[in-house]
C-alpha cells in the first residue's frame, strides 16, 4: 500500500516558526525536543485542534453549541486528517459517583453479569448500580459515607447571631445568607445560642424552606428561610463538590464530617443488591479485589448464559494488567488516580475499539510508570497502530522514542530559540543527530561516587495507608533521598498521603495545576510582579496598583483580559482582540509609563531568560533567576499559567519555593515533561538545596536522579496489596546488589550496558 501523510504547510501555533511537516499514517511518530520547543502546538495544538474541529463540524449548530471550542490553528494548511483522540494526562477527577469501574465501562458488564446468573434474582443490571435510586443504598444515597456538618465548629454557642455565631466564612456578619436569618424575625439576634430553647433551636437548625415576611431598615425584602443544616446539606454536601474552587472545599473540609456508612458499609449498593451473589461473592466484594485477583475469580464462572459477559469482562481487565493498573479495584475513585494512572485508563478505554484509521495523540504516556513498565506501553502503542492506527506522541524517554517509525525532534532551545523542526527520520538517525536529543539520548549520568551524611532522622512510624503494611521507616535529614517503587507501591500514599501530615512544615511541590484564570502568571506566581510594580510606581511617582491589569490600571473595554468574547448565540462564541487596548490588557496612559525605556506590557511580554539581565534589584533578580535555573526560562513573565503543562505548573512552583527558607523539601517526579538535556540541571537544583542545610526527599522513576540521591528507600515488591512495604533502604551503590529490588534490578542492568557496572 502507498505510504500516506499527514500533511502540514507554515505552522505558526505559538512559537512554530512556519513549521512544514509530513508524517506517516498508520505509524508510530515521536515527538522530542526540550520542554517549550513547540512539540506541544504542533501535535496538540495543531494537529489535534485542527482535528476535533472539524469533526465538530460535521454535527448540527445544536449540537456543536454544546461540544468543546476548537480554534482554527494558524497554519497555510493541514490535510489529510482523521478522526483525532487525544489522551492526555489530565485528572479524571469526578466525584465519588466516578471509579475505575464505572469510567471504563467493565462495572456495566459486571452489572449485567449479575442480572443475568446471580441469586437470588432481584431485578435489571440498575438495581446494581449505586447511582441509579433503584441500585443506591437509601442511607448514603450511594456515596459509601455519611458526609455530617459538624455542628460543633460551625456554630460557637457562647456568641449571638449578631456576634457571628455562625462561624462559616459564607455565613460572616454582613453576609447575604446571615441576613436572610437576622431579617426573618424567627429570632432574637442578640440571644446567645446557647440560651435557645428547643423550639428555637430546632428552627434555626432545621426550619422548613419557606418565604417569610422580611424587613430591612423597615423595607421589604424577598428571602426564603431555610435552616441552617438543611441549607448547607444543599448548597455544598448534596451537589457535585469538585465544580467548587479549591479554596472553597479546603474551607468546607473544616466543618464537615465523614464516616463509612452505617447501613451499607461503604459499598454504596441497596441491601438487596449485596445479596445477590456468584460463587460466593457479591458484586461489592467483586469491585474492591484487586483487577488481577478479580480476573481469577471470573475466569472461574462456568455458567454457559455468562460466557460473553464473561469473556468480555476478562478482555477489559487484562488490558488494565497489560498497561501496569493490575494493582487498582474498580471501586477505586477516579479523582484519586495520578495524572500517569488517568492517561492510561483513558488508554484502556480505546483499546478494546474496533475504529480503525483514527489519529491517538499521547503527552508523555511513560509519565508514572516504572522502568519495568515501559515495556507494556510499548506493546500497547505498537498494538493500536497495527489496528490500522496513526499513533503521535510527545515523549522523552528513550525507551518510548526507540520503539517510533519516525522521528520529528523540534529545537534547537525552547520558546523564542525553538519552534523549528530540527530533525526527521529514524531512531538512529536521531542518534547520530546534533541536536540536543540526539546527543543526549544515549548519555546518562553517571552514578554518584559520594553520599552525604545523615545529620539526624524524620521518622514515620506504623503507617497504616491504603495498601501500607504498617510501615516504620526513618528518612535521613541533610541529603536527598529518592524514594522508588512500581506503580502502586506505595510511594504516594507514604511521603504524600503520611510524612507530609506528621511534618507540616515540608515544602511539597507536586504536579497538580496551580491556577486556571488567565489573570494568573509566572510573575504573579512566583511573586516577582510585586516587585515590578514598585519599580515602575518609584520610577514614575505613581501608585503602583496601575500597573496591574487586575486593578486601577486595567483596559475599561476588557477589563484587563486583553479579548473580548462575542456570545452570537446558536454559533460558537467569538474572541477577539480588545480594540482598546491591543491585547496589552493596561489603559493606553499606563503604557506611557518607562522603566529603563520599557512599558510594563513589554516587561511581560520578556521571557525569564531576558528578564534576568533587564533588572538590576538583587531580590527580584534571584527571583527571576529562580525560574530560569529550573528550566522556564523561556516563559515569559505574563504568559497566562493555565497555559502550563503539568510538569511546568511542578517547575513554576519549584521556582517559588527556592528562595524560601524551608527545611524539608518534598517533590513529586519532578521530571515530568523534562527533556534528558535537563534532568542534570534539576539534580544541581536540589543539591543546591540540600547544600543549604535541607532535606529533600523525591518520589521518582527515572534512573538518572535515583542514581544520584544519597539515600534510596525503594518501596514493594509490587503494586497493591502486594505492595506497602520498604524493601531497601541505602545507597544507591548498595541497591545495586539487592536481588529483591526491581528498581535495582533495572538500575544495575542499565549500568551493566554502559560499561560502567562489571559483572
Amino acid at each position: 500500500m502507498k505510504q500516506e501523510f499527514i500533511e502540514i504547510k507554515g505552522a505558526r501555533e505559538n512559537n512554530l516558526k512556519n513549521v512544514s511537516l509530513r508524517i506517516p499514517k498508520r505509524k508510530i511518530t515521536v515527538f522530542t525536543g526540550v520542554s517549550g520547543s513547540g512539540k506541544s502546538s504542533i501535535v496538540f495544538e495543531t494537529i489535534g485542534a485542527e482535528a476535533q474541529r472539524l469533526l465538530n463540524e460535521t454535527f448540527s449548530t445544536f449540537i456543536r453549541n454544546r461540544l468543546p471550542k476548537y480554534g482554527q490553528p494558524d497554519a497555510d494548511s493541514i490535510e489529510n486528517l482523521s478522526t483525532a483522540i487525544v489522551i492526555d494526562q489530565k485528572r479524571l477527577g469526578g466525584n465519588s459517583r466516578s471509579t475505575v469501574g464505572t469510567i471504563t465501562d467493565i462495572y456495566a458488564v459486571l452489572r449485567l453479569l449479575f442480572s443475568r446468573i446471580g441469586k437470588p434474582f432481584i431485578g435489571y443490571s440498575n438495581v446494581f448500580s449505586f447511582n441509579d435510586p433503584s441500585g443506591m443504598c437509601p442511607e448514603c444515597n450511594g456515596l459509601g459515607e455519611t458526609v455530617k456538618l459538624n455542628l460543633d465548629k460551625f456554630l460557637d454557642k457562647s456568641k449571638s447571631l449578631n456576634e457571628g455565631a455562625i462561624l462559616f466564612p459564607a455565613f460572616s456578619v454582613g453576609s447575604w445568607y446571615l441576613n436572610t436569618y437576622l431579617y426573618s424575625g424567627l429570632f432574637d439576634n442578640d440571644k446567645k445560642l446557647g440560651d435557645y430553647t428547643e423550639t428555637e433551636w430546632e428552627t434555626l437548625l432545621h426550619g422548613k424552606s419557606k418565604k417569610v415576611p422580611m424587613m430591612h431598615d423597615n423595607l421589604p425584602i424577598n428571602g426564603k428561610f431555610e435552616g441552617l443544616v438543611d441549607k448547607f446539606n444543599r448548597m455544598y454536601i448534596q451537589r457535585d463538590t469538585s465544580v467548587l474552587s479549591e479554596s472553597v472545599r479546603a474551607t468546607l473540609e473544616r466543618f464537615i464530617a465523614f464516616a463509612p456508612c452505617p447501613l451499607c458499609k461503604g459499598t454504596r449498593l441497596s441491601q438487596a443488591a449485596l445479596s445477590c451473589r456468584i460463587n460466593g461473592y457479591n458484586i461489592a466484594e467483586l469491585t474492591h479485589l484487586q483487577i488481577d485477583e478479580l480476573i481469577r475469580i471470573i475466569a472461574e464462572i462456568d455458567d454457559p448464559i455468562a460466557v460473553s459477559m464473561t469473556s468480555a469482562l476478562i478482555m477489559r481487565l487484562q488490558h488494565l494488567v497489560d498497561i501496569g493498573l493490575e494493582y487498582l479495584s474498580l471501586d477505586r475513585e477516579t479523582s484519586s488516580l495520578s495524572g500517569g494512572e488517568s492517561q492510561r485508563i483513558k488508554m484502556v478505554r480505546h483499546l478494546g475499539s474496533s475504529l480503525t484509521d483514527m489519529i491517538y495523540i499521547f503527552d508523555e504516556p511513560s509519565i508514572g510508570l516504572h522502568p519495568r513498565d515501559v515495556h507494556r506501553l510499548n506493546e500497547l502503542l505498537m498494538q493500536l497502530r497495527d489496528k490500522g492506527n496513526t499513533i503521535l506522541v510527545v515523549e522523552h524517554d528513550p525507551e518510548v522514542i526507540g520503539i517510533a517509525d519516525h522521528i520529528v525532534d523540534v529545537g534547537p532551545q525552547a520558546g523564542v530559540h525553538g519552534g523549528e523542526v530540527v530533525y526527521e527520520g529514524t531512531v538512529a538517525g536521531l542518534a547520530q543527530a546534533k541536536t540536543l536529543t540526539g546527543r543526549f539520548l544515549s548519555q546518562k549520568l553517571p552514578l554518584k561516587p559520594e553520599f552525604r551524611k545523615a545529620t539526624g532522622q524524620l521518622i514515620i512510624s506504623n503507617a497504616v495507608l491504603h495498601n501500607l503494611k504498617n510501615v516504620t521507616v526513618s528518612i535521613p535529614r541533610g541529603v536527598f533521598t529518592a524514594v522508588t517503587g512500581v506503580a502502586g507501591s506505595g510511594k504516594s500514599s507514604l511521603i504524600n498521603g503520611i510524612f507530609v501530615k506528621q511534618y507540616p512544615e515540608a515544602i511539597i511541590i507536586d504536579q497538580s495545576a496551580v491556577s486556571t484564570s488567565i489573570r494568573s502568571n509566572p510573575a504573579t506566581y512566583t511573586g516577582v510582579m510585586d516587585d515590578i510594580r514598585k519599580l515602575f510606581a518609584k520610577e514614575n511617582g505613581v501608585s503602583p496598583s496601575l500597573f496591574s491589569f487586575n486593578s486601577k490600571g486595567a483596559c475599561p473595554n476588557c477589563q484587563g483580559t486583553g479579548f473580548i468574547f462575542t456570545d452570537l448565540a446558536f454559533l460558537e462564541p467569538v474572541k477577539t482582540i480588545c480594540e482598546t487596548c491591543n491585547g496589552k490588557r493596561f489603559k493606553e496612559e499606563v503604557l506611557e509609563y518607562k522603566l529603563k525605556g520599557k512599558s510594563i506590557t513589554e516587561v511581560l511580554e520578556m521571557t525569564a531568560e531576558e528578564a534576568v539581565d533587564f533588572f538590576e534589584k538583587k531580590d527580584l533578580k534571584r527571583k527571576l533567576q529562580a525560574i530560569h535555573d529550573v528550566g522556564l526560562d523561556y516563559l515569559t513573565l505574563g504568559q497566562p499559567l493555565s497555559t502550563l503543562s503539568g510538569g511546568e505548573c511542578q517547575r513554576i512552583k519549584l521556582a517559588s519555593n527556592l528562595h524560601k527558607e524551608g527545611s524539608i523539601y518534598v517533590l513529586d517526579e519532578p521530571t515530568t515533561g523534562l527533556h534528558m538535556s535537563d534532568t542534570g540541571h534539576l539534580l544541581e537544583i536540589m543539591n543546591r538545596l540540600v547544600d543549604g542545610g535541607n532535606s529533600v526527599i523525591v518520589i521518582e522513576h527515572n534512573l538518572d536522579v535515583i542514581r544520584n540521591a544519597d539515600w534510596v528507600i525503594d518501596m514493594g515488591p509490587e503494586g497493591g496489596k502486594k505492595g506497602g512495604e520498604v524493601i531497601f533502604t541505602g545507597t544507591p551503590a548498595d541497591l545495586l546488589h539487592d536481588p529483591g529490588s526491581l528498581t535495582g534490578r533495572y538500575l544495575a542492568a542499565q549500568l551493566k550496558t554502559e560499561g560502567e557496572l562489571r559483572s
